[in-house]
């Protein structure tokens, strides 16, 4: 029995396991990433978290990368070919590339209230399953939760549900180092976005 498995954390559906999260300026792109980052960390792996160099004004699209890995993780260029996309702004779907380069079976997590055939990615669904897709009103499950639309936070939540690379405990610890105890809608938040996603997968 492995280390990972004696621990009960998730497993990587392939290792290493590379994410991208795109966005814009204002929505925590790189603090999504960094917090993933810090969660796989406390289930037991290797990770490694950064943003791409550019602008990050409010509004103007913002890329964020994140690597988890069962050994020590050498490379350091962006990901270009990601396991899990992750996209906190559905409008730059039809704007920037945001599919380039997806793995065939990897996985898609889309910010919004709208269904796949209405945002237009139904091919990139029947590519990769519909069980590897998941769309879910992150923004707006955050404004009925703290009054903010930052859909951050909840999106690593379902992104958990979704891929089984994180557990939520580890999301919640995460969450907790970063924003301290005094912040406990956080917790809401995470438990939201990773409900979120459960419930699809077992109705």
């Amino acid at each position: 029995m492995s280390d990972h498995e004696q621990r009960n954390v998730p497993g990587l559906p392939c290792d290493p396991f590379h994410v991208r999260i795109h966005g814009r300026g204002g929505q925590g792109v790189v603090t999504a990433a960094e917090l993933l980052g810090l969660a796989a960390f406390f289930d037991g792996f290797e990770v490694q978290a950064f943003p791409s160099f550019g602008s990050e004004r409010m509004g103007a699209p913002v890329v964020a990368f994140c690597r988890i890995a069962s050994e020590p993780i050498r490379v350091r260029e962006p990901v270009t070919h990601p396991d899990a996309i992750v996209i906190l702004d559905a409008t730059l779907l039809h704007h920037v590339d945001v599919f380039g380069g997806l793995a065939d079976d990897g996985f898609v997590l889309v910010n919004s209230l709208h269904s796949a055939a209405d945002l237009g990615i139904d091919t990139v669904t029947d590519r990769v399953g519909r069980d590897h897709v998941a769309i879910v009103p992150a923004g707006e499950l955050a404004r009925a939760r703290t009054g903010s639309p930052r859909p951050n936070v909840v999106a690593l939540g379902a992104f958990g549900a979704l891929t089984g690379t994180v557990s939520l405990d580890a999301l919640e610890r995460a969450v907790l180092g970063r924003f301290g105890p005094d912040r406990q809608d956080n917790l809401l938040l995470v438990r939201a976005g990773f409900d979120a996603v459960a419930a699809v997968g077992s109705a």
